[in-house]
């Protein structure tokens, strides 16, 4: 824990105890089970909710009283945190929180009214559907259309890899309504009851198994007009901006599940003697934990400077959430491999733990913007500047 709360506030270490707790009798005991029985602990997010981690940057207002009304710089520590736990939980409640925040951030009061309360609960759950199985990293080409009908719209398309679909009530889809390119991009708030939604069988995947990931079918769902999140042609812009949160969620549970496989590595290493000594006392061991542990806190540093960043409205937030997401994903996954390699053949075993957690972050150096993306978003920032 020490690792986790070095230059905090009162505030954040206060914070940091109570998630840590949570995270310790909710998460962490079940993580392996969910993982194999591919179980999606509803009761347990509400539980999450209770202590506020359901509207994390949600204003606390008339209209939404449970909003916790945290910065970014809160929420990172709360993702990594949690993903001590179960990396897959906590990032469902990352993106839960994206769709949170966006409603929060872009909707008016009644739209604000009409959603969050529930969202903060976690009596409705949020799911987010940009990605479609002809858009991936190239999200400003998507297909999936909105086509005004008189006082309504009718969407008609697929999503592809959406977390917590067909459990989630609320999605916030990105459909077309103009041309080609960005610009022509709309933001949409589909509930699940809609007449015309349907969910795809749930994929069978190397990890995140804790939470369901399913294509999302629009045939035809008409919304009135009053579901459409910001003004026409703003899609790709929340969208965007939602994404800066969410990388940083995702980064934050690199660091939590890095850290995770750090512990139960020099917990194994003090265990485990060979050749008449404990492995912990080699030299060639301590060095590599000692590497593991120097990478963690490098890249924990830019996971705090990018939300600090967000945070502050600084005109290079983006850029710096793009090169945190790139460097603590490979981070977090680097250290979870090097902690298995350090178990030998146990860490090859589910009943250690350690293989969830590869496979889980694994995963992460894909979604919210593939690296090789992020990559592309920081040299536009260089070179765009050296022009």
């Amino acid at each position: 824990m020490s690792a986790m709360t070095t230059g905090l506030t009162e505030e954040q270490l206060a914070l940091a105890g109570t998630t840590l707790d949570f995270a310790r009798e909710h998460l962490a005991p079940h993580a392996v089970a969910w993982d194999q029985d591919k179980h999606f602990p509803l009761d347990v997010l509400r539980k999450a909710a209770g202590l506020g981690l359901g509207g994390v940057y949600v204003r606390g207002d008339d209209i939404n009283a449970a909003g916790s009304g945290l910065t970014r710089a809160d929420g990172v520590l709360i993702f990594e945190v949690l993903a001590t736990g179960c990396p897959s939980i906590a990032g469902y409640l990352s993106i839960h929180n994206m769709v949170g925040w966006m409603i929060d951030r872009y909707g008016d009061e009644a739209q604000r009214a009409r959603w969050l309360p529930r969202l903060c609960s976690m009596d409705t759950l949020g799911s987010y559907c940009l990605t479609e199985p002809g858009a991936g990293s190239d999200a400003a080409a998507l297909r999936t259309r909105a086509v005004r009908d008189g006082d309504s719209y009718v969407l008609t398309g697929v999503k592809q890899f959406i977390s917590g679909a067909g459990a989630a009530e609320v999605y916030i889809v990105m459909a077309r309504t103009g041309g080609e390119g960005p610009g022509g991009i709309s933001a949409f708030v589909v509930e699940r009851d809609d007449p015309g939604l349907s969910f795809g069988p749930d994929e069978k995947k190397m990890g995140w198994n804790a939470q369901p990931t399913r294509q999302v079918v629009l045939d035809g769902v008409r919304l009135p007009a009053d579901r459409r999140l910001g003004a026409e042609g703003d899609g790709f812009r929340i969208a965007m901006n939602g994404l800066n949160g969410g990388r940083l969620g995702i980064a934050a549970c690199s660091l939590g599940g890095g850290q995770n496989a750090l512990h139960r590595s020099l917990e194994y290493l003090a265990d485990r003697e060979a050749f008449g000594a404990p492995l912990l006392d080699a030299q060639a061991l301590q060095f590599r934990l000692a590497d593991m542990a120097t990478e963690l806190a490098a890249a924990r540093a830019l996971v705090r400077q990018a939300a600090e960043a967000l945070d502050r409205g600084d005109p290079q937030a983006a850029q710096l959430c793009a090169m945190a997401k790139r460097f603590a994903t490979d981070t977090g996954y680097s250290v979870a491999d090097r902690a298995l390699q350090l178990h030998g053949g146990y860490g090859y075993l589910t009943e250690y733990g350690i293989e969830k957690i590869v496979r889980d972050l694994r995963v992460h150096r894909i979604l919210e913007g593939t690296n090789e993306i992020m990559r592309l978003i920081v040299a536009r920032g260089l070179t765009g500047a050296a022009r």
